[in-house]
């Protein structure tokens, strides 16, 4: 009877004990689905391009401008060319006719804007696309139109590493500018080195005359006048020229009448 009753006192036992861990189970198991559900539902930020940008406009404009949307990270905007920022200010300051300091604000080109949520940037790039910027009638924006596109897979590393390239490139292409006009300066220096030392040259006494004599062939003319200039010259010259009109106006004569043309004796 005792062994019984020590039997049932551990079934008892037992039961009791696996019905304190079933609530345990149970929590674990809900601890893990939610771990499992927050992985799911991790928040990956995403990436709109700004293709155009009105002057005057700032990452705060945009920042407050789309912070109504959702939660806006990183915002960069690419400053315009050296060259080009010269040339307006340069613009400015003859339209004013120079007479005050012209005030003139650096523009940018291009943007990008980093959302803490993307499903949040796809939805502002599909829905404010070619839309005006400002809402209100007294915004400086008012028409100008947002030119946003969602960049897919695009990340912030991808754009730090983008603007690096771009500054190498920059770099190497300077290197080679000042390369280029190094080189031309040297090839100048050494012609007007070379030219100095010709200059000093001409008082040089091993040198016939002290100067560069250059033999050239006569002209045409030169060769007539010289055979005029003989005892004798004009009248052959005389000659020469009727017997070549003569010989001229036979040849027209037969090709006129139909006559073979003269044969031409030699002397």
């Amino acid at each position: 009877m005792e062994a019984e009753e020590s039997e049932k006192e551990a079934a008892e036992q037992e039961r009791l004990e696996g019905r304190d861990r079933e609530p345990e189970a149970e929590e674990k198991q809900e601890e893990s689905e939610e771990a499992a559900g927050g992985a799911k539902k991790r928040v990956v930020p995403g990436i709109v391009y700004l293709g155009h940008i009105p002057p005057r406009f700032r990452p705060l404009h945009v920042r407050n401008l789309l912070s109504a949307y959702g939660e806006v990270g990183r915002v960069f905007f690419q400053p315009e060319d050296g060259f080009v920022r010269r040339k307006k200010k340069a613009a400015v300051v003859s339209a004013t006719g120079g007479k005050k300091r012209a005030k003139y604000s650096k523009d940018y080109t291009e943007g990008w804007v980093e959302f803490r949520d993307k499903r949040v940037a796809k939805r502002v790039a599909a829905s404010l696309h070619n839309t005006p910027m400002g809402a209100r009638r007294r915004s400086p924006f008012r028409y100008d139109l947002w030119n946003l596109k969602y960049l897919h897979r695009f990340t912030w590393s991808h754009l730090s590493e983008h603007l690096a390239f771009e500054r190498q490139v920059r770099r190497q292409r300077l290197r080679a500018e000042v390369a280029q006009a190094k080189r031309e300066t040297d090839f100048y220096l050494r012609n007007v080195e070379r030219g100095q030392h010709f200059l000093a040259a001409d008082g040089d006494s091993t040198r016939p005359n002290g100067s560069w004599a250059f033999a050239q062939r006569p002209t045409e003319q030169e060769l007539r006048a010289r055979k005029a200039a003989r005892p004798g010259g004009r009248e052959r010259a005389r000659l020469a020229n009727a017997q070549d009109q003569a010989r001229s106006n036979r040849g027209l004569l037969a090709k006129i009448f139909g006559a073979p043309p003269p044969s031409e004796s030699v002397e």
